[in-house]
Parts: C-alpha cells; sequence; structure tokens
C-alpha cells in the first residue's frame, strides 16, 4: 500500500518541489553538493529498498538529486526495513533503508562483509486513533501495551478514562492495527513497550511480533494507516508524515520524564539529542531521556557495504548519500520528518571515507 505514501509527496506542492529544486541549484553550483557529492558528472544506476518511514523523504530527494545529478539514476522501493536488509544481503540493492539495526539472526546473510550505518532521518511514531468527537487522548506505555495484547479491548476501560478524566470515552470495541511486513516501525514500537512497560509488554521486541489473532496488519506504515482512518475504534502505530498525510489524530504519551508529549519535529529532535550513539552511529532514540522528548520516536539509516564492487558504484554512493546527509537534511521537516542532530550529521558524513572499492 506504497500508493498512500506516493500520493502524499504528490499532494506536497508546488512550493516543495520548488525548494527542492532550489536547494540542488544552490548544491549544484558549489564543488560539493550536501556533503560528500561531487560536482563531476556520474552516470550509472543506484538500487534501493527497504524502510517505508524514508519513503516520501527518499522519493523528493531523488527529484531533487536529479537536478544535480542528471544521468544518475536513484530507484527506492519500499517494502520494509527487513526486505531492505534481505536485499542488500542477497546483492540485488546497493543500498537499504531500515529503522533498527541488523538483527543478530541476520548477521550471517552479510556473510562478514562489513556494513556502515548512515542515519538519515528522525521521526516519531504516532499513536493513531480513529474515534469520532474524541481529541486530546492521553496513553502511557504500560496502557499501550495492554491495548497492543488485547488485554484492553473497550475505549471506556477505566484504565484509559483514568488517564482521561476530561474526555468522553466511548464503549466502541478497539481494533488493533499493525505492520503484516517484517518492520523497523515494529521494532522501535515493541523496544518502545519493552522498555517503557517492563513487566507489563510479553511479545517481545522484533521486525515481526505475534500479535493477538483479532489484529489487522498492513503493510507500510501507510497500510496501517489506511486501516486506522476506515475503522472506527482502531489504534495503530503509525509515523508521523503518514499519520499527517493521512489526516489522523493522535494521543500524546507519557515520557520518561513523567510528561504528556505529543508527537512533533520539535518532539522528536530532542529525543535524539538525548539518545547515545555508539562508534558505528547505531542508537536508539526511543525512551530517551529529557522533558520535552516524544518517548516513541525512531531512527532510519542507509545500509551500504564498506566495499563496493566498482569504482563508479562508490562514487555514486558518497554523491546520493552525501546529499542525503546535506542538503536533503533541509527538506525534512515539510515532510513531517526531524533532520538530524548536527552532531550526528557531522559523523555520518565524516564516514563516507570509508566507502571504497
Amino acid at each position: 500500500m506504497q500508493r498512500v505514501r506516493t500520493h502524499s509527496v504528490v499532494m506536497a506542492g508546488a512550493a516543495l518541489t520548488a525548494m527542492a529544486l532550489s536547494l540542488a541549484a544552490c548544491s549544484s553550483s558549489s564543488s560539493t553538493s550536501g556533503g560528500g557529492s561531487s560536482s563531476s558528472s556520474l552516470s550509472g544506476t543506484l538500487n534501493a529498498s527497504g524502510s517505508t518511514f524514508q519513503l516520501t523523504f527518499q522519493q523528493t530527494a531523488i527529484q531533487s538529486f536529479k537536478s544535480i545529478q542528471p544521468n544518475m539514476t536513484v530507484n527506492y522501493g519500499g517494502g520494509g526495513s527487513g526486505k531492505g536488509r534481505t536485499d542488500l544481503a542477497s546483492g540485488v540493492v546497493q543500498f537499504a533503508g531500515s529503522d533498527s539495526p541488523i538483527p543478530s539472526d541476520e548477521t550471517a546473510n552479510f556473510k562478514g562483509k562489513t556494513v556502515l550505518y548512515f542515519p538519515v532521518v528522525i521521526g516519531p511514531i504516532t499513536m493513531s486513533y480513529n474515534l469520532s468527537g474524541v481529541t486530546g487522548l492521553k496513553l502511557t506505555a504500560p496502557v499501550i501495551a495492554d491495548i497492543f495484547q488485547a488485554k484492553i479491548t473497550k475505549w471506556n476501560d477505566p484504565a484509559i478514562t483514568a488517564l482521561n478524566p476530561g474526555l468522553k470515552l466511548p464503549s466502541t470495541p478497539i481494533v488493533i492495527a499493525r505492520r503484516s511486513d517484517s518492520s523497523g516501525t515494529t521494532a522501535n514500537f515493541s523496544q518502545f513497550l519493552v522498555e517503557g512497560a517492563p513487566g507489563v509488554w510479553k511479545l517481545g521486541s522484533s521486525s515481526t511480533i505475534s500479535w493477538p489473532a483479532a489484529s489487522r496488519g498492513g503493510n507500510g506504515n501507510g497500510g496501517v494507516a489506511q486501516i486506522v482512518k476506515t475503522t472506527p475504534g482502531a489504534i495503530g502505530y503509525v509515523d508521523y508524515s503518514d499519520a499527517k498525510a493521512s489526516g489522523l489524530s493522535y494521543a500524546s504519551v507519557k515520557n520518561k520524564a513523567g510528561n504528556y508529549v505529543a508527537p512533533s519535529i520539535s518532539s522528536a529532535t530532542s529525543a535524539a539529542d538525548n539518545a547515545t550513539v555508539a562508534p558505528n552511529l547505531t542508537f536508539a532514540s526511543v525512551w530517551t531521556a529529557g522533558a520535552q522528548s516524544y518517548p516513541v520516536t525512531y531512527q532510519s539509516w542507509d545500509l551500504v557495504y564498506q566495499k563496493q564492487s566498482s569504482t563508479n558504484t562508490t562514487k555514486m554512493l558518497k554523491a546520493y548519500i552525501g546529499y542525503l546527509l546535506g542538503a536533503g537534511q533541509k527538506l525534512l521537516p515539510q515532510l513531517n520528518y526531524a533532520p538530524l542532530p548536527a552532531s550526528l550529521d557531522q559523523k555520518a558524513t565524516a564516514q563516507l571515507s570509508k566507502i571504497g572499492s
């Protein structure tokens, strides 16, 4: 159901397109474009797949990048983080979008090759819901855990009403909307529940979860957003960009500091600013410290093999990933994503030099 995301790109409007082209023009006039891409002409094709969280950003960035390197083609298909990692391990793509590091049970697929992690985008995972006339919903991690384990099954359950004394909640049955594909959004959402609701959440953290039988699965973030939008009583975990594009309502969530915080660009940035970054640039933005940090914030990387098959592929990867880390970051807020913290962006840009043939 990637059509939902594609539609959101089209509807971004002429103003965003003009901005993208303007950024591209500014970048192409300098000796480097976007922190690492050379102004010399490159020719060839890069193929990628994976994270649907990245999809709108990738489609918009590809359009803009074409003005800098008109003879380069970049193709980015969604399919979920799990598909991206599988495609990279199989050699059918040159980079993969993934919202989580390579799980231990997938490590062997990469046959000992070194994979570099380039963070490119930050964003909140919303608790989007469909309840007519209900706005300003507040939820906590333990309550969210019991909703998604089907232990809380009606919207007027005492556990929810206790958090929302000013709201008139209906007795509508809760419909769980979740991902059907292997998903980094699922991995990060479930990790939030592991950390925010210890002892309550029993389903673990992974790209795929054994959800309650009555839950409804959607392909990609757009698929889950569509289920929520068309199903009264539904609640689903949907990235902020898709939730905004679909006009969904979403809850404020109690964070580690004890504050109810709504998903936004600024609250996601606060969460990322408080994350601990490992030397390989992996980190987790869920359940971080900070009074204004949104607790279900996640991150997405582009995964690239350190050793490439050719000099031309190396140059193209450096050019495009460098663009995403440079001028591409300025596109993010208009697409309802959060840009990387400056210090992290600098580390990622410096790491481009490690890609080689």
